[in-house]
């Protein structure tokens, strides 16, 4: 799912098809590690068995969404639960919130991805949410839940609805290959501004004041920010 693809051009594709954009700063563990999949959403309550329970209904490849309401005074994801991840043929985890045993987890190999660690793991109980803990998580302002998809790299984390998954990848891929070929021109002497015609545009914008760059891409067929 999303070969080849960032979370970048996943969001690009997202405002181009008018999908609301999810996405959260949620660095990984390693640099350069990956993860995308359908997501696994559940919620921490202090105890590791929602992890255990959420691992008895994924399928290979998904990715675990942890919600921990965004706290930095514990950790909620240790090294056991990310081993287990793996055993339970998950892409990755993604954590509203802590992880600890950080060599370990580099260790591990499987991506994860939190706010950052801290050594303190969880020292409350709560009840769980009437639903089990185990149908939607809340990143940040938005909520995932099981019809959702995943994509996770080093600018963080990006969900879509997965059954848009297919169109958002083609939209993605092509807005990709735009940016590699304008890349390339500007390599090889063509400038971005020479591209997108930018001296156009400063003249049009000093008859026209209220012309926007968009408005100015889209008449060249150049729209690469939408």
């Amino acid at each position: 799912m999303f070969e080849n693809l960032t979370t970048a051009h996943l969001a690009d594709a997202c405002l181009r098809a008018g999908v609301p954009v999810r996405c959260a700063s949620l660095p990984p563990v390693v640099p350069g590690w990956r993860a995308a999949g359908r997501a696994l959403p559940c919620v921490h309550v202090g105890s590791v068995d929602v992890f255990l329970e959420a691992y008895e209904s994924a399928g290979p490849g998904d990715v675990l969404v942890v919600d921990n309401g965004g706290r930095r005074d514990e950790a909620c994801v240790g090294d056991l639960a990310v081993l287990e991840a793996r055993a339970a043929g998950l892409s990755g985890v993604v954590i509203w919130g802590l992880h600890r045993d950080t060599a370990d987890v580099r260790a591990i190999g499987l991506p994860v991805f939190s706010l950052g660690a801290l050594p303190t793991g969880p020292q409350r109980l709560d009840p769980r949410p009437p639903d089990g803990g185990l149908t939607r998580a809340a990143v940040g302002d938005f909520a995932v839940t099981r019809d959702d998809a995943i994509l996770a790299d080093d600018d963080g984390v990006v969900v879509v609805p997965a059954d848009r998954a297919d169109e958002l990848t083609t939209l993605a891929a092509a807005i990709r290959d735009t940016e590699r070929e304008q890349a390339e021109l500007v390599r090889g002497g063509t400038t971005l501004r020479d591209q997108l015609r930018f001296a156009d545009y400063l003249t049009r914008r000093r008859a026209e004041p209220d012309l926007t760059f968009r408005a100015h891409l889209r008449a060249i067929g150049g729209a690469i920010e939408e």
